[in-house]
């Protein structure tokens, strides 16, 4: 018998960040060009003894294993982790939309390779990867399984980052940023990640620019995504470095002043550097692999204590 059920999804980049105005649900019209990046978080149902009754949670625990430097103060292995929540989300809509069958208990391994908390989406890549794991778990031991917009949207009840998870690749996002279009491109991206370790709050950096707006009337949204989406059909880094944008920088920047001395290492190194997301995490652009190392350990030489990942983007979504 089968014993476990594992599905992986990447972290992003957005390429281009615009925030509009606020919504009445609280979140912020955005337009936003995502791509993902071949740093995959890892899910893993465990199959154990036992079994689910009737609307009780088939998960019987998670652990989160750390493949990154450092730890986190938090506890993140609890019921309210996006990858237990998309399993149980999962099983509730297969259980509303097939004849409920007896479900084994499962334990969830997670594998965290995406900062936590850093503007990567990595709690998003985690939910993604859970359901599909979940669907093919529910799959084997049913004999049925849910359809991708089904998938989809559980992804969007989940979060407004965990369509993309599931998707990957290049893709425009409106709306609270889960509205998806795949976007044409060409070639590799090459990247070095950089996590300073000093949490931002993303509520509270929207919150911020909007007050930040009030007072500086040049920080308007940017909401034109020509200048990128020519940039990956041209797959010219160099090009890209251009033509990135995110609207949530200057908040970031105000929250974290020190996040200006690595943006500046990092445009002195690469081709262009920017906050990823809503931060804390800097985002720096290379030619290729080979500068793309070199521009690692140059920063690692630089900020002793800060995480640095190096890969590279387009990368596929969620996958089994």
């Amino acid at each position: 018998m089968v014993n476990q059920f594992a599905a992986s999804a990447p972290g992003k980049v957005n390429l281009h960040l615009g925030v509009g105005e606020a919504r009445a649900d609280g979140y912020h019209d955005l337009v936003t060009v995502f791509q993902a990046v071949d740093q995959r978080e890892v899910v893993r149902l465990v199959v154990e003894d036992g079994v689910a009754s009737e609307g009780e949670s088939v998960v019987a625990g998670i652990t989160t294993h750390w493949t990154l430097e450092g730890a986190l103060s938090e506890q993140i292995d609890t019921p309210s982790n996006l990858a237990w929540r998309a399993v149980d989300a999962a099983v509730a809509a297969h259980r509303a939309a097939f004849f409920p069958v007896a479900l084994p208990k499962v334990r969830i391994e997670v594998d965290k390779a995406v900062f936590v908390a850093g503007g990567m989406a990595g709690g998003s890549a985690d939910a993604a990867a859970a359901l599909v794991a979940a669907n093919a778990y529910l799959e084997h031991f049913s004999g049925t399984a849910l359809d991708q917009n089904q998938l989809v949207a559980l992804a969007k009840d989940l979060g407004a980052d965990v369509p993309f998870a599931l998707m990957g690749g290049n893709a425009l996002g409106t709306g609270r940023g889960d509205d998806l279009v795949e976007m044409l491109g060409r070639g590799e991206f090459w990247w070095v990640f950089v996590n300073p370790r000093v949490p931002i709050n993303t509520g509270e950096a929207f919150g911020l620019l909007d007050d930040l707006r009030h007072h500086n009337p040049s920080l308007v949204p940017h909401l034109d995504t020509t200048a990128v989406a020519q940039a990956l059909t041209s797959g010219d880094p160099e090009v890209l470095a251009v033509a990135l944008h995110n609207d949530l920088q200057a908040a970031a920047l105000e929250m974290r002043p020190q996040l200006k001395e690595l943006i500046r290492a990092g445009e002195a190194e690469a081709l262009a550097a920017i906050v990823s997301g809503s931060g804390p995490t800097v985002a720096v652009l290379c030619r290729d692999s080979g500068h793309a190392q070199e521009v690692r350990d140059a920063l690692a030489g630089r900020f002793p204590g800060y995480e640095l990942i190096t890969t590279h983007g387009p990368a596929a979504g969620a996958l089994l």
